[in-house]
This record gives structure tokens, C-alpha cells and sequence, in this order.
């Protein structure tokens, strides 16, 4: 009758897991259900996306693990609960690091990231971004720990490992001194913000914006769809330009030169007919005027005013197309030229 009792044993540990998924299906079912039925249920399903999958492993290996004493003798009993408790912690590891995203995808929702200054909303996000990251790395070396030195079967190793920590401490301290300054460098920007989420930067001599801000490397996105990778210390260490550091709003500049004999008035007069029919112009500022004279040319600047940086690129380019093309259909005398004389010598010749 051993058989019987081995199939009884076995029995008892399908039924355990079966109930638990069970339970785990009509709960899923039903907090999904009062989600939608709630007040708060567009902010929690957000949640429970994030969540309903690790709960669908967990339960059932809960329920197993709690058949086991009615199914196993020892040692397969000692052997299987570290088994199972090694998928469990790293089952709860999971779940907290999904919920942390759910969470951020909560207060990311609330966020009005579409308007066009959106300096807070940015500033949240890029917080969000890089504590979640903070956190979940916290998570997941607190589950390896737990692991090692509290699970039966790998306290050995822990202990082995805490032992020599004196020797390899300082292999792997050499080793990850770079990874750590990253990763204190993705905290410390995420307190301090030189840098957020949909900036407007130039780094290496590339106008871009932030694309993605890990823990440890910035992407910028060029303004030619290629990606610039960079670690994120780069930003304390480094100088660069950001555009909208305080706001989206930015000054263009457009250079000109000209012949000496350019009609200044009616060029500016140009200029303001230009931004004013633009769609790029913010309504702020407009202007020309003469910032240098060269041998053979005026150095003249028009200065306007757009709500962000890809608009003032489009205004700029703009600007400088149509005054280019006023001075050659109208004053084409007053495009720059170089004016030669020669002598009589010459002139005979």
C-alpha cells in the first residue's frame, strides 16, 4: 500500500497548488472587477496590471508550499521548501519591483507632460525614473541576501561568502568603483536635476534631448534620430548646454551679412512681417541690428523668440530663408561683394 500512500502524498500537493490558483483566479477576477467599478479604479488598475502577473505565480506556490508537511518526509521535504522558498522570495522580489512601477505609472498618469511648458511634470518624472531604479536594485540585493543567509542550504554559502569578504571586498570594490560613481551619480542627479527627462541639450557637439536616464547611462536623442549613450556621471563632471533647464522658452539668432548699403529699417520691418505670420514665433521677442562691421560686409543679428528648441530651429531656418530671399528680390545691390580696383598699368594691359 506504499503506492497508495506515495499517490496520496502527491494528490495532496496538486490539490494545494490547484486550490491556491484557484483562489488566485476568482480573486484576480474579482478585484478586477471592482476596479472597474470604482472610483478609484483607473488608478488601481494601473497597479494590478503591473501586479496580477506575479500574484498568479505566487499564490500557487504559496498553497504548495504550505501541502508540503502533508505530503513529504524528510529530506525531500527540507530539499523542496528550499526550493520553493528560493522561487517565493524571488517571486515577492518581483512583485515589489512591478509594484514600484505601477506606482510610478499612477503619479505619471496625474502628470500634464503635454503642455508646453512643462517644467514640473518633467522634473517629477525624471525623480520617478531614477528612484524606481534606486529602489528596485535595493530590492533585488535584499532578496539575494535573504537567500544566502536566511534560506537552509544556501546559509553556507552566505556565511562563505561574508568570510572572504575581506579579499574579495576589495576585488570588487576596484572592479565596481565606476558602476557605483554611476549609480551615486544617478541619485545625485535625481535630487539635484541638472538634467530631466525631454530636456533640450548639447553635449559632444550634438543638439539632442534626453531621451532615457538609468541609473547608470543618459540617452540623448539627436536631433537625426541617432542615439548619443552616455554615462551619467558625464553630467557632474562635464560641462553642457541645456536649453530648458528653467524653462521651454528660448531666444534663436540669425546672422546675416550684407553690403554697407543694406536698408536697415526696411529689413526690420521685413523681420516683422516674417515672425508675425509664423507659427513658431511665440509672441515675444523680435529684433534686428547691427553687431559688427567686417571689411567688406555688415554683421547683422536677428534675434526671436520661440516656445521651445525644436520651434526655434524651425523659426531660425525660417527667418534667414526669407530675409535671404527679400535682399535678392528686392536690394539685390546689397548682398555681400568683394570690390577690386585696378591700376593704370593694368588697365593699359
Amino acid at each position: 500500500m506504499d503506492w497508495l500512500t506515495e499517490s496520496a502524498r502527491i494528490v495532496v500537493v496538486v490539490a494545494g497548488g490547484a486550490a491556491a490558483g484557484i483562489v488566485t483566479y476568482l480573486a484576480v477576477s474579482l478585484f478586477a472587477r471592482l476596479a472597474r467599478h470604482s472610483t478609484w479604479g483607473a488608478s488601481t488598475r494601473l497597479i494590478w496590471k503591473r501586479c496580477a502577473g506575479g500574484l498568479r505565480v505566487a499564490l500557487p506556490l504559496i498553497g504548495v508550499y504550505l501541502s508540503l508537511p502533508f505530503a513529504l518526509e524528510a529530506p525531500a521535504l527540507e530539499r523542496t521548501q528550499v526550493v520553493l522558498s528560493v522561487a517565493l522570495i524571488s517571486v515577492s522580489a518581483y512583485l515589489l519591483i512591478r509594484a514600484l512601477y505601477g506606482i510610478e505609472d499612477l503619479i505619471t498618469a496625474r502628470l500634464d507632460l503635454e503642455h508646453e511648458d512643462n517644467l514640473d511634470a518633467r522634473r517629477v518624472q525624471t525623480q520617478l525614473r531614477v528612484m524606481r531604479g534606486v529602489l528596485a536594485s535595493f530590492i533585488v540585493f535584499t532578496a539575494v541576501i535573504v537567500i544566502l543567509l536566511f534560506v537552509p542550504g544556501f546559509r553556507q554559502i552566505g556565511s562563505g561568502l561574508l568570510a572572504s569578504a575581506g579579499i574579495a571586498g576589495l576585488v570588487i570594490g576596484f572592479a565596481a568603483q565606476r558602476a557605483l560613481g554611476n549609480l551615486l551619480a544617478g541619485f545625485q542627479i535625481a535630487v539635484t536635476q541638472p538634467i530631466r527627462l525631454d530636456d533640450v541639450v548639447v553635449v559632444e557637439g550634438e543638439w539632442g534631448r534626453i531621451e532615457e536616464i538609468s541609473l547608470t547611462y543618459v540617452v540623448v536623442r539627436i536631433w537625426d534620430e541617432r542615439r548619443l549613450i552616455l554615462p551619467i556621471s558625464y553630467f557632474l563632471e562635464k560641462p553642457f548646454t541645456n536649453w530648458t533647464r528653467e524653462t521651454a522658452q528660448i531666444l534663436g539668432t540669425v546672422y546675416l551679412y550684407t553690403d554697407y548699403r543694406v536698408p536697415i529699417d526696411e529689413l526690420r520691418a521685413e523681420l516683422d512681417r516674417i515672425v508675425e505670420k509664423s507659427e513658431h514665433w511665440d509672441g515675444r521677442v523680435k529684433g534686428l541690428v547691427v553687431t559688427d562691421s567686417k571689411e567688406h560686409s555688415l554683421e547683422l543679428r536677428a534675434l526671436v523668440s520661440a516656445k521651445d528648441g525644436g520651434s526655434a530651429w524651425d523659426l531660425r531656418c525660417e527667418v534667414r530663408e526669407k530675409l535671404v530671399r527679400f535682399l535678392a528680390e528686392n536690394y539685390p545691390e546689397t548682398l555681400p561683394r568683394i570690390r577690386a580696383e585696378l591700376d593704370g598699368a593694368h588697365k593699359a594691359a
